[in-house]
This record gives structure tokens, C-alpha cells and sequence, in this order.
């Protein structure tokens, strides 16, 4: 099945490194790691991958690779396009998230309100609270409002190159989104 939904729009090696095991094994170790939150040198290989010689880093390697070539985005959006029926877009919420990154990462800041280092993320559900569509990740020392226009238009790429239709849509936010730049992008794209 994961060959089917996502490891077809994963990239490749075309030369050198070739995994020793199947992919779709590599997809679901990430997958169990990313469902439970555990730590990468804690992952289950013995039971998750057939292979004895696997380790966690090789696991860890082919998300990095993932991550940064836009493998997952791609099969993020090609999974939205193909089971868009099951979105119930009646109405849609917008949040953010804050999430502790003590070991750093990209977008990551001190937050005075977590005392920590933070990581922000801007996500887009449906009436049932799937996420339909996200922002990139940004420095946690920002509000929600942090170039709020870029990360919506960002989110209404990707629901337009997944072919949902966005006219109409009814959008819930918390006030602390109560912008007039939001309320004129919204406008434009017919987002009530």
C-alpha cells in the first residue's frame, strides 16, 4: 500500500548509494517515528525493517534526502489531489503551533512565553481537522502575523495545486490572524 500512495513519489538513487532494503520499509520506520515522537537511535529497526544490517541513521539519511529534495511535499500534494473527496471544506481553520526545538534545527528561536527555543508552523484544516495545507516553519520568536501574506499564499498554492477549490471557502481564525494584510489577500482569492 505505501508503495502505491507514497514511496512512487519518493526520488531515487539514480548512481552510487542504492538502498539495500525496500522502500517502503525506509517509509514506514518514518512513519512509525514521526506517529510515536520517538528519538531516531530509538527507533525499532529489528522490527520494522527485514533487513539486519539497517540501522536508524540509513532511516534517518533517507528523510533528510526526502526533506530537502521535496520528495514529501510532492507526495503530500499528489495524496490531496487524489483523496480531495474526503476533505470536508464546509469550513476551514487556520492556526499556528509553537513547538520546542532544543536541538535547534532551521527556523528555530527563543520564545520568552516557552522558555525555549521554538519552531512556528501555520496549518490550514478541514471542518474534521485534517490538515489540509501548511506554512513553512518559521523562527518561534515571531507571532502568528509573521509574514502571514507569504505563508497563506503558500498554503493557497498547494490547495490549488492539489485541485481543491478554494472560492467560497469559509475560513475560522482566532483573532491574533485579524490583519488588514490577511483580509485583502483573503478578499482577492474569494476566501470568506
Amino acid at each position: 500500500m505505501l508503495n502505491l500512495l507514497i514511496v512512487q513519489h519518493l526520488s531515487q538513487a539514480q548512481r552510487g548509494f542504492v538502498c539495500r532494503v525496500e522502500l517502503w520499509e525506509v517509509v514506514n520506520a518514518i512513519l512509525y517515528k514521526l506517529k510515536t515522537g520517538t528519538q531516531w537511535h530509538l527507533l525499532p529497526i529489528k522490527a520494522l525493517i527485514t533487513s539486519s544490517s539497517y540501522s536508524w541513521s540509513a532511516v534517518y539519511y533517507h528523510f533528510r534526502k526526502w526533506c530537502k529534495d521535496g520528495s514529501w511535499r510532492k507526495a503530500w500534494l499528489a495524496l490531496s489531489k487524489a483523496h480531495k473527496r474526503l476533505f470536508d471544506l464546509s469550513t476551514a481553520q487556520l492556526d499556528g503551533t509553537h513547538s520546542m526545538a532544543k536541538r535547534g534545527g532551521e527556523a528555530v528561536a527563543y520564545q520568552g512565553r516557552k522558555k525555549g527555543k521554538t519552531t512556528n508552523i501555520l496549518l490550514l484544516s478541514d471542518r474534521n481537522g485534517l490538515v489540509v495545507a501548511c506554512g513553512k516553519p518559521l523562527a518561534g520568536n515571531h507571532n502568528d502575523l509573521y509574514q502571514i501574506k507569504a505563508q497563506v499564499e503558500e498554503m493557497i498554492s498547494q490547495l490549488k495545486e492539489a485541485d481543491i477549490p478554494i472560492d467560497g471557502l469559509f475560513l475560522n481564525a482566532d483573532a491574533g490572524f485579524d490583519s488588514q494584510k490577511l483580509r485583502q489577500l483573503l478578499e482577492k482569492e474569494d476566501i470568506i
